[in-house]
């Protein structure tokens, strides 16, 4: 009797646990379920704001390589930045579109994690690169004699490949990671795409190493970046208020304020996500700040650069009627 018993209670142990795995074997985003009739509205929102990226940062691919005057280091790097931002806003943007557009949310273990990674590996080249950037400015303005030099096409590209594979494996071994924590419970996300900080808060047991790892790799990649940035800028505003009153001074801001325009965008609202404090009461808050680094940013980025560039908006005319 005994024994059947404890083969019976094996047994409901191996029912749960495969109860507990099935459920596991996928995620749930609920987006924007919370406000159900604005459902439509929002998917025609965010679809014309993917067209707008697509178009707006394809323009500037385009003309960056194609016009003769464009032929520069600082708009080579803006090429580059513009194919970041559309893979960047590509991991996230068509798949809320599909999720506002079936009413369905349900993700699989496998495709979180990928878009997770992705996600992680295209925020940090972004870091990167927009410290890559200021760099170019820095050297443009400061040292003007040696800046054709500095950035000869060499140094161009190991800058930009650098950028782009510097993060790889370490937002790989992130990844994994966080999803060898077991999750039990809900398997529902209060996002719309599959970002760390929700995640953890489905995890059970003792998060706190990874929430300290999380904390290591934001100051790494975000704010050691944005040090650099504004040490750069430092060095540029000093050097300009060198220069005698109305020599270069409104050339020399013009070329900077887009760039500095982005930063702010980008850097404060990831600032504000991965490196605050957790609470489970502002979600929708935290919702709203990512739609600022994940879609508004890419959307104005071609905007800025085209509205504040003299250059580019040449270039414009020539290729648009």
């Amino acid at each position: 009797m005994q024994s059947r018993n404890v083969n019976l209670e094996r047994e409901d142990h191996l029912k749960i646990t495969e109860t507990n795995l099935t459920i596991m074997m996928e995620f749930v985003l609920l987006g924007f379920t919370d406000i159900p009739q604005f459902q439509w509205f929002l998917f025609g929102i965010f679809l014309v704001i993917y067209v707008i990226i697509l178009l707006g940062n394809g323009i500037i691919i385009l003309i960056t390589r194609v016009d003769a005057t464009l032929q520069t280091p600082m708009y080579f790097f803006l090429g580059n930045f513009s194919f970041l931002e559309i893979c960047y806003v590509s991991i996230t943007l068509p798949r809320m579109l599909m999720d506002l557009w079936t009413q369905k949310g349900t993700i699989s273990l496998f495709t979180c994690a990928t878009q997770m990674c992705f996600f992680l590996i295209l925020g940090t080249t972004e870091c990167f690169l927009l410290a890559v950037m200021a760099y170019d400015r820095c050297v443009a303005i400061c040292d003007p004699l040696h800046y054709p030099l500095v950035m000869c096409p060499e140094v161009r590209i190991r800058l930009v490949v650098a950028s782009w594979i510097s993060a790889v494996p370490v937002q790989i071994g992130q990844t994994c990671q966080i999803f060898s924590l077991p999750f039990c419970g809900s398997n529902t996300i209060n996002h719309f795409f599959c970002d760390i900080p929700p995640l953890l808060k489905l995890a059970c047991g003792d998060i706190f190493v990874n929430e300290m790892v999380v904390y290591i790799f934001g100051i790494l990649f975000v704010t050691v970046p944005f040090l650099l940035i504004l040490g750069f800028y430092i060095r540029i505003i000093s050097t300009i208020l060198k220069l005698p009153a109305n020599t270069g001074w409104t050339k020399a801001f013009s070329t900077c304020s887009s760039h500095i325009t982005v930063v702010l965008l980008f850097y404060g609202s990831a600032t504000v996500t991965y490196l605050k404090p957790e609470s489970n009461q502002h979600e929708g808050i935290d919702k709203m700040i990512s739609l600022f680094y994940t879609i508004l940013t890419p959307m104005v980025n071609p905007i800025i650069y085209s509205l504040r560039n003299k250059d580019v908006r040449k270039a414009m005319r020539k290729f648009l009627p």
